[in-house]
């Protein structure tokens, strides 16, 4: 029988803090606030960590410094030897490093992991920012006249959506619409405070970015880390009769990759049922290996949006159509099946190589009760769908609570 893996705890740090104004050295600072935080958290001492995994994607290209796995052992004493390593896969890359983390513990090799992401990104000027991004496309043979990669190719993920299947702008807008007013009952979301118009078709509140994405389409560029502790049975039974506490457990995952190019992924899916096969294949994995047949069996979602049409296309995929839940009103605060409590990317902030490891985070939150003013009442089952470039990697994990 596979290993299963319990979450004991985990922490982000607050998306809203611009990290180079307040830190002389902001990516270990990050660091050192979400991991030290997750283990208080997890009440789990550093010494009793067997292994640690980092997901990020550009901190070469913002900040000039690789080899993170071992940055991170500077953090504390006990690790002087760890054994470490970095995962990259785009927005997906906290995920990646999860799953890394999960495998080792499900083969016995270890029996805590700690999984933590992070980005620094407005360090930089935006253009510049965007520039960096964009080497989670395919560079070389995509282009990007106004210098803008990810805007650019999801209005084109937009374009193929309308073509094929039809899109109401107001449903995109509805959607920023919700992740905003979510953040605002979360207090680590970048966008807990803001008081521009989001959803207005205004060009001055709400600017045209490329085609239909506005500014309040587009995830914004955030600072931020995030951290979980990952255990095998034996401890988190252990840690359990410590503690008094009940944690969660990652009942299943999928993970599926496509190509690079969003063009070859679109002449693929031609006269498919779903526009990315791949990605409906890695949420059928995971709702297969939680043993629930779909979206009906969960209580709410933490799903990516790095643009509203991502969203949109997400919703699709985990089987769940996306323009009536949205006029029906069942992805709202408080609707049937709330998507992205937390404010999402959107609303929360989208520090690159934290993503997938926030999203786990608030998912064990949820579960275990412990999410606070973004608690869904009697959330028992909840899915997580992280996507890296144009819907090229992506995972997908079904966390629940542990039963007996």
């Amino acid at each position: 029988m596979t290993e299963q893996v319990f979450v004991l705890g985990g922490a982000q740090t607050d998306f809203a803090v611009h990290w180079t104004r307040t830190s002389d050295e902001p990516l270990r600072a990050m660091l050192a606030d979400a991991v030290t935080t997750a283990l208080a958290d997890a009440d789990v001492a550093a010494a009793d960590v067997g292994t640690a995994h980092v997901g990020n994607l550009a901190a070469e290209l913002f900040t000039g410094q690789a080899h993170l796995g071992a940055l991170l052992t500077t953090l504390d004493p006990a690790w002087s030897a760890l054994p470490t390593s970095r995962h990259e896969a785009a927005c997906a890359s906290g995920s990646v490093a999860v799953l890394a983390a999960t495998a080792e513990i499900e083969a016995g090799r270890y029996d805590v992991a700690l999984v933590t992401g992070v980005e620094l990104m407005r360090n930089v000027g935006g253009r510049q920012a965007a520039d960096h991004l964009g080497c989670a496309a395919w560079v070389g043979r995509e282009e990007f006249p106004d210098g803008l990669p990810w805007p650019t190719l999801f209005e084109r993920i937009a374009e193929e959506v309308d073509e094929r299947d039809g899109l109401d702008r107001d449903h995109l807008r509805r959607i920023a619409e919700i992740n905003r007013e979510n953040a605002r009952a979360n207090p680590l979301a970048q966008t807990r405070g803001w008081t521009d118009v989001v959803t207005a078709a205004d060009d001055a509140a709400n600017p045209p970015v490329v085609g239909r994405m506005r500014a309040a389409d587009c995830g914004r560029i955030t600072d931020g880390a995030a951290a979980v502790v990952l255990a095998g049975r034996r401890y988190a039974q252990e840690w359990s009769r410590r503690t008094g506490r009940t944690p969660a457990v990652i009942r299943g995952w999928g993970h599926r990759t496509g190509s690079l190019g969003l063009q070859d992924k679109l002449d693929a899916s031609r006269g498919a049922a779903y526009l990315f096969p791949h990605l409906r294949t890695a949420i059928t994995e995971a709702y297969g290996r939680a043993g629930i047949a779909g979206p009906e069996e969960l209580d709410a979602i933490e799903l990516h949006d790095c643009f509203t049409i991502t969203e949109y296309v997400a919703l699709e995929h985990l089987g769940i159509p996306a323009a009536r839940a949205i006029d029906d009103g069942r992805i709202a605060r408080g609707g049937a099946l709330p998507v992205n409590p937390s404010g999402g990317l959107i609303g929360a902030g989208h520090p690159v190589g934290a993503t997938g490891v926030r999203m786990l985070h608030d998912a064990a939150r949820q579960v275990t009760g412990r999410a606070g003013e973004t608690q869904v009442e009697g959330a028992e089952t909840v899915a997580t769908l992280n996507i890296g470039g144009s819907a090229a990697t992506v995972v997908s994990l079904v966390v629940g609570t542990v039963a007996g």
